[in-house]
């Protein structure tokens, strides 16, 4: 084992992607000896998350400290950075990882002024999408990119988790300003078991967030369009929770489907494969989204859009991938569901995926930025 560090991990919403790379990211750093700690918001995540909280806490033993963090920049970040400032400067760590756009700024501005008062701190970022899925044209977009371009003075090591977020990156914020690297999100080794559809299961599955990024609506409206193309009905259930989650029923409800789309509180992934045979992805942008990498590694049949990493998991040109467009979705989905098993023939090798997306190989990649960085 290299030298324990004291490792700390920042980020704002304790919900979806993020949560889960630095889960699984914190356990195996945990595992190689070192000491590693959690800093994120505590006005998200809901009972589901607490319980994953409390899974993770033995194996920290900078603990789990959770503070108000507001989603956008105004007047009461003022305060939120502060308390978050003092909380981790008693933790005193040699590497700050922040994760996403939030966690991103406070680990670069607390890592420098940290080092204004002597503290030897290591400064990585990861976006993990962020506030690169902003338009560079309008003035929010040229807001953050001009933030990023500021805070990139201030990292040690720029980390991405695909080869299309580093791409984005360097064309809406420029080249890193100093060492960066790629390293694709990994999966557990009794995640490649494969879940098969229980007995009476849905036809479509949708994991998420209930937000449009994610694009909940695009799903239902696909569903509508599937029964069309099909000549009969379908049924779905969706997973997960939000703030927009009336909206989504209530399309549901309008378009006739409330009787056969059932919505459920957020459950573990694995859990939630068992309840439909193919899942669907229908997402406007992500960035390596844990989702799909779960869903193949399950043995679960897919629709995803090919939006951002989406591509790089599937392989360019993929029968799977679509547009995030609910008229090219519910044709794709209406093609699975009429031959699942020819759709289902064409999904990535499993053993490719376990070889490209292991969670040993995340850690091991991670630790050496991390060592990279010190030394910088």
């Amino acid at each position: 084992m290299t030298k324990k560090l004291r490792i700390v991990h920042c980020f704002r919403s304790p919900v979806g992607g993020i949560f889960r790379h630095v889960r699984d990211l914190a356990q195996a750093q945990a595992a190689a000896g070192h000491l590693v700690g959690i800093v994120c918001d505590s006005t998200t995540g809901g009972a589901f998350e607490e319980r994953l909280f409390e899974e993770v806490k033995p194996s920290l033993a900078l603990g789990v400290s959770r503070t108000p963090m507001q989603r956008h920049i105004g007047l009461g970040d003022i305060g939120a950075a502060m308390r978050a400032y003092t909380i981790i400067k008693e933790l005193q760590p040699d590497v700050l990882h922040g994760h996403g756009a939030k966690g991103g700024v406070y680990s670069r501005m607390f890592g420098s002024v940290l080092r204004v008062f002597r503290y030897r701190v290591a400064r990585l970022y990861t976006a993990h999408g962020g506030s690169l899925h902003y338009d560079e044209r309008t003035v929010t977009g040229k807001l953050f990119f001009g933030l990023e371009r500021l805070m990139a003075r201030f990292t040690d090591f720029t980390l991405f988790v695909s080869e299309y977020e580093r791409a984005t990156y360097r064309r809406k914020v420029g080249a890193p300003n100093g060492p960066g690297g790629l390293v694709y999100n990994g999966l557990r080794e009794a995640e490649f078991e494969r879940i098969a559809a229980a007995q009476g299961a849905a036809d479509f599955l949708y994991v998420g967030m209930m937000r449009d990024l994610k694009g909940p609506d695009l799903f239902i409206d696909a569903l509508a369009g599937v029964e069309k193309r099909l000549g009969r009905e379908v049924t779905a259930v969706m997973v997960g929770d939000g703030d927009q989650m009336a909206r989504y029923q209530a399309q549901a409800a309008r378009l006739g489907l409330e009787q056969r789309v059932r919505f459920i509180a957020p459950m573990p992934a694995r859990q939630a494969f068992a309840l439909a045979g193919i899942v669907v992805v229908p997402s406007r942008a992500e960035a390596m989204p844990y989702i799909v990498l779960e869903a193949l590694a399950a043995g679960k049949t897919m629709v995803a859009t090919a939006v951002g990493g989406i591509p790089e998991i599937f392989g360019e040109g993929s029968p799977a991938l679509v547009r995030p467009d609910a008229g090219e979705l519910a044709e794709r989905m209406a093609q699975a569901l009429a031959d699942p098993a020819a759709f289902a023939r064409q999904m990535p090798d499993a053993a490719a995926l376990k070889a490209r997306f292991g969670a040993d190989a995340m850690a091991e990649k991670i630790e050496h930025a991390y060592l990279v960085a010190m030394e910088r």
